[in-house]
């Protein structure tokens, strides 16, 4: 009974192969690995040139040809490379998963450095647009075996056959595809040649499709020119060509430790920050991917690039890169060569740099907020919007012995023109960066003093009215604050420039939180509003200043209708909200209503006391 068992459970527990369904692995190719149709031809070019280049290590005088013929709805593709035997093609061609480019571990550096495939899917893609793929080859490493052939059908069958030696007379490889029932497009010599010049414009051998060259080397930013202005034109046309736009400028990106060499192209107009830039990236000369998102620093979201390395590693797609050691490193070089040029150009060239910033500075304050010696660098460049106009931080630190700044662009629109009109410089740190690169200032000017520009300096810098003409104005000034009282705000009355200006809207950051909690507060039932009491501190209210010297407030301050006061203190309100382009609540907006509403009324001289016609008051 217990030998039974034992052999019971040795049966049960012998291993099994894994079987394959192809066409719904190539189902899963098609619809989820590769983004488009279009990689098979990049999988014909990659066997091709992997073959030459191993052959080359062993004849560096072997041919490097490849060749493309598109006819009817098929594809010829001959290469001039190594070759394969007989059992060359079944331990190869016919496993999945297997690769030629297979290296010891200890090898596969090596290995990486010599061939563009990694994966061994190979031949699997061409699947994607073919319904039958016949392979006709002969071994350079053994030049006695004969020609061998092996014939691949959809369904996942195939056979291999050895041919007479007429067969194929030269070392190489013929991959012949027939198109999958409408797939014939990809397979048009207009279509072949299109792919091929995508992928492989800067591979080393001699590639074509039938006449027509693919290859086209160098590569422009290694080409010699003239002179620097002819180079700048060739790379421009370029750009143009391959992008789409015509750069404000062009930077070369040599990092000869990674094996990478291209160009970054400066685009000629601003762009979102958030906006992913998507980059060429050329694999030993064959084309990885357009798309490449993780290429460059999140800072430099101005330039495109084009380049070509043999050290960044690919996806088992090949049409991204992976994210490793090798790329962060690479990542960061390339960002010293963009950092290095915007240098240069302040040291050498300021009105590019002028025309650069006029257009991309977002990119570069990104820049300067983590590297202080670009900061210091670019201090009398970069543009930021204050009181005295567009100035540098430089130059405004200059002028003022304080720099004031704003956190929002509200906050800035609120005191800007009475701040400059009491003569403190203020600057807007409302956009994107601005407030930490103000914040920034003092590491890399030392001595200068930064301050946050709140309601109540802005308040301190107005003049104070005489204590007995506030005093006469006590009544006023009573029913003004209880009118806006609800809406958590105060009245205070000064004197100050301009006189244009008859009221000021002022708050701060603890203001609206406060103003926030209170409304929150309003709407809870007993228990959240009990919690957010409790939260009730001495935060400042905001506060309608109004201006003693303004001829319309001296007006208004000499009312004896409690109503009219009201309804015009609810007027000077609304008013002062909408020159500081703040947002309404519904509160404001209703408020702004009634005060029009009443205004209307009192101008035609009826008694806003007594009932209108549908009993409302």
């Amino acid at each position: 009974m217990d030998s039974q068992t034992s052999q019971s459970s040795q049966a049960s527990q012998s291993p099994h192969t894994f079987q394959v369904d192809l066409r719904g692995l190539v189902d899963l190719l098609s619809h989820h690995l590769y983004s488009s149709p279009k990689v098979y031809l990049r999988e014909l070019l990659q066997n091709a040139v992997d073959a030459i280049t191993a052959r080359r290590a062993e004849q560096p005088d072997a041919p490097a040809r490849v060749r493309l013929y598109a006819e009817g709805g098929t594809l010829r593709v001959e290469d001039s490379g190594v070759g394969l035997t007989e059992a060359d093609v079944h331990n190869l061609l016919a496993t999945i998963g297997r690769s030629s480019k297979r290296a010891d571990p200890g090898d596969i550096q090596e290995a990486r450095s010599e061939f563009l495939g990694q994966f061994g899917i190979g031949l699997l893609a061409c699947f994607v647009v073919a319904e039958r793929i016949r392979v006709v080859s002969r071994s350079a490493r053994t030049p006695d075996a004969p020609p061998v052939e092996w014939t691949a059908a959809d369904d996942g069958s195939y056979t291999v056959r050895t041919l007479p030696d007429d067969a194929r007379t030269e070392p190489g490889t013929t991959v012949h595809l027939v198109a999958r029932p409408g797939a014939g497009e990809w397979l048009t010599e207009e279509r072949v040649l299109a792919l091929a010049r995508d992928f492989g414009s800067l591979l080393p051998y001699d590639v074509r499709v039938g006449d027509e060259a693919v290859t086209d080397l160098p590569a422009p930013w290694n080409r010699p020119y003239p002179s620097p202005a002819t180079r700048r034109v060739a790379l421009q046309r370029h750009c143009h060509d391959l992008f789409g736009f015509s750069p404000l400028d062009s930077i070369d990106l040599d990092v000869p430790l990674a094996g990478i060499r291209g160009v970054a192209y400066v685009l000629p107009s601003s762009v979102s920050p958030a906006q992913r830039a998507s980059h060429r990236v050329h694999l030993k000369g064959m084309l990885l991917t357009e798309r490449a998102e993780q290429l460059l620093p999140d800072w430099a979201f101005f330039v495109r690039c084009v380049l070509d390395t043999d050290s960044l590693r690919p996806t088992a797609s090949r049409e991204a890169l992976y994210e490793d050691e090798t790329l962060a490193a690479v990542r960061e070089a390339l960002g010293e060569r963009i950092r290095s040029w915007l240098t240069g150009l302040a040291a050498g060239d300021p009105e590019r740099l002028s025309a650069f910033l006029s257009v991309h500075h977002l990119g570069v304050k990104s820049l300067a907020r983590h590297d202080k010696e670009m900061l210091r660098t670019m201090l009398p460049w970069l543009p930021f919007e204050t009181t005295d106009g567009q100035l540098s931080l430089e130059e405004f630190a200059q002028r003022h012995p304080v720099v004031h700044f704003t956190r929002s662009v509200e906050e800035y629109r609120q005191v800007a023109p009475i701040a400059s009109a009491q003569g403190v410089g203020v600057v807007n740190g409302g956009y994107t960066y601005d407030s930490e690169l103000i914040e920034a200032l003092p590491s890399v000017r030392p001595g200068t003093v930064v301050a946050e520009l709140d309601a109540d300096t802005v308040t301190a810098h107005l003049d104070a009215v005489a204590p007995a003409e506030e005093l006469a104005l006590a009544a006023f000034l009573g029913a003004a604050r209880a009118k806006l009282d609800p809406l958590g705000c105060d009245v205070v009355l000064r004197a100050f420039h301009p006189l244009s200006v008859p009221a000021l809207h002022l708050d701060d950051r603890a203001a609206r939180h406060e103003q926030a909690r209170a409304e929150a507060e309003e709407r809870a039932d007993d228990l959240w509003a009990g919690i957010l009491g409790s939260l009730r501190g001495s935060a400042p209210r905001a506060r309608l200043v109004l201006n003693h010297l303004n001829p319309l407030i001296r007006r208004i301050s000499s009312l004896d209708d409690p109503e009219l006061i009201g309804t015009a203190t609810e007027s000077l309100y609304g008013q002062a909200l909408l020159m500081a382009q703040r947002p309404l609540r519904p509160a404001d907006s209703a408020l702004l209503n009634r005060a029009f509403i009443g205004l209307l009324e009192w101008a035609t001289h009826s008694d806003p006391t007594e009932p209108t016609e549908d009993g409302r008051r």
